[in-house]
């Protein structure tokens, strides 16, 4: 067929385009027009066929005609990957050929190929899918030679497992003081009213269950549940939807998941909150979104006033970036992903020895292929920490969260003796290491659990060396005794404390040097 014939049949074929296309959440848009912008489910869809710069109208219908397949019969999220996939394709081609381009034979793949690095080349790994399907249902724009080509060579899938294998501070999983900084920060945050209840929940949920951002997009408040046991316990739980089933609708499929008492109290406080205000919007409140959307209102049936999972990240990124918890590998705040937060309970699973199996389960895996990499991760626990080592991360954990004062004439509960923090274990004379400046009960453990909190006011002559060298003792027995994982639950705890004490001599050297300035013209007088 001439190159003029099956231009002629493209344009034909582009008239034929339905005017509606039916996802398949049952979401309807129209595939002619230039810009593709719609939610199916929890998923938002934006492809925006005018930045195919240099491919001819007949390909780029074409290319149209096979993503309405996609878009009919697999998931709003494969379909975006896809066009992201193209669209570097024809960006690679743009800078080869100024010519438009009307088909894809297997000279543009091989070039396209070469330009890779290894660490994408899986991207042709990724568009050999949809050219292989595009050719399959019949459309022109892509050669039997380029099929050929692809089916036999042998191509990368997307690299797996490096950020967990090497603890990359950006992708990798949370080392133990870093999601302890996390989970303080954000405890610290709704006390004070800087986080709200729902995004208090939402960063709770990723913490505890590590699931995808479109799990949590799609859950409804009758979801959340509170049971009593046969022992008479009540325990809270959510149903999670199952995400990444194929040919399976969102919400058909449904994985129970335990949550702590102090988090599921408050989910089943502010579900209630959730249901009464969608009272007077939904036929059924109990179908009302766990966690709303707060900007863009399009939603698609069964799903209204739901986020998306994108809005859903981007909540999550927002109420934790602001609480600047601090990396003691970099100083930097670290970087807040909901991946990373997946990957941290893979790894935290793996290091406690549980096989692939469970680790499968706890990230809602159907098989146990991409877990593996947690199993044979090196664990990330310092498994020693002595003092050098404390004094030189604790200015970067920045996990001491209180205010430094001279004596308790300087506390905010200077007059009250209760408020003075002693041990008898660590020191028997019972030199106060500071004071409380909570007014009300406090549940927490003193001194240890002191030196995290915003209320701790330590003295600068308290005896914080001595805290210290119990802590690091208690770890040295618990490493012999127990394991690493059991040994490093303290660690933030010893960098808040070893942070004192590097403040305390810093402010002494300080001191000691200006009195030696004023001293050195009174010894030249005396001279």
């Amino acid at each position: 067929m001439s190159i003029e014939r099956s231009h002629a049949r493209d344009v034909a074929a582009a008239r034929s385009l339905p005017e509606r296309v039916r996802t398949r959440h049952g979401t309807v848009f129209d595939p002619r027009a230039s810009l593709w912008a719609y939610r199916d489910g929890v998923h938002r869809v934006s492809l925006n066929f005018s930045t195919l710069v240099g491919i001819s109208p007949a390909l780029e219908m074409s290319l149209k005609a096979t993503l309405v397949w996609y878009a009919e019969n697999r998931s709003a999220a494969h379909v975006r990957n896809l066009f992201g996939r193209m669209v570097h394709f024809v960006e690679f081609l743009r800078t080869t050929t100024s010519e438009s381009v009307d088909r894809i034979s297997s000279a543009e793949l091989l070039s396209y190929r070469s330009s890779l690095n290894r660490n994408h080349q899986w991207y042709l790994g990724s568009l050999a899918g949809l050219l292989k399907k595009w050719h399959a249902l019949g459309w022109s724009g892509v050669t039997a030679d380029a099929v050929q080509l692809l089916t036999e060579l042998r191509l990368k899938g997307n690299q797996k497992g490096v950020a967990v294998l090497t603890m990359d501070h950006q992708y990798g999983p949370y080392t133990d003081v870093e999601f302890a900084g996390i989970q303080a920060a954000l405890d610290e945050g709704y006390r004070t009213g800087r986080v709200d209840l729902a995004s208090y929940l939402l960063a709770e949920l990723f913490i505890l269950l590590g699931q995808r951002p479109v799990q949590y997009a799609a859950l409804k408040v009758c979801d959340v549940s509170a049971r009593r046991t046969r022992e008479g316990d009540l325990i809270y739980c959510v149903n999670v939807p199952k995400a990444k089933q194929r040919n399976t609708p969102l919400r058909s499929r449904f994985t129970e998941r335990v949550v702590i008492s102090r988090i599921g109290e408050l989910l089943v406080e502010y579900s209630a909150q959730v249901k009464a205000r969608f009272s007077d919007r939904l036929p059924d409140a109990g179908q009302a979104p766990l966690f709303p959307s707060r900007g863009v209102k399009q939603s698609s049936s069964g799903f209204e006033y739901h986020s998306d999972s994108t809005g859903v990240g981007s909540w999550l990124q927002d109420t934790l970036g602001k609480l600047r918890v601090r990396s003691e590998r970099t100083g930097n705040p670290v970087h807040i992903s909901p991946i990373r937060f997946r990957r941290t309970i893979a790894t935290r699973a793996a290091e406690e020895g549980y096989g692939e199996l469970i680790i499968a389960e706890l990230l809602d895996h159907s098989d146990t292929q991409n877990v593996g990499v947690y199993v044979e991760a090196t664990p990330a626990i310092v498994e020693r920490i002595d003092r050098a080592v404390a004094m030189q991360m604790a200015p970067l954990a920045q996990a001491f969260a209180g205010v430094l004062i001279k004596d308790g004439s300087e506390a905010t509960r200077g007059n009250d003796p209760s408020s003075r923090i002693v041990d008898p274990r660590i020191d028997p004379s019972m030199q106060p290491m500071g004071s409380c400046g909570h007014y009300g009960f406090c549940g927490l453990l003193a001194p240890i659990a002191c030196y995290t909190c915003s209320n701790f006011q330590p003295w600068l002559d308290g005896p914080h060396e001595a805290v210290l060298a119990h802590l690091l003792e208690r770890r040295e027995q618990l490493l012999s005794t127990a394991d690493a994982r059991i040994a490093a639950v303290g660690d933030r705890t010893i960098l808040a404390v070893a942070e004192v004490v590097r403040r305390c001599e810093e402010i002494r050297t300080r001191s000691s040097t200006s009195l030696k300035k004023l001293a050195a013209p009174l010894g030249g007088a005396n001279g």
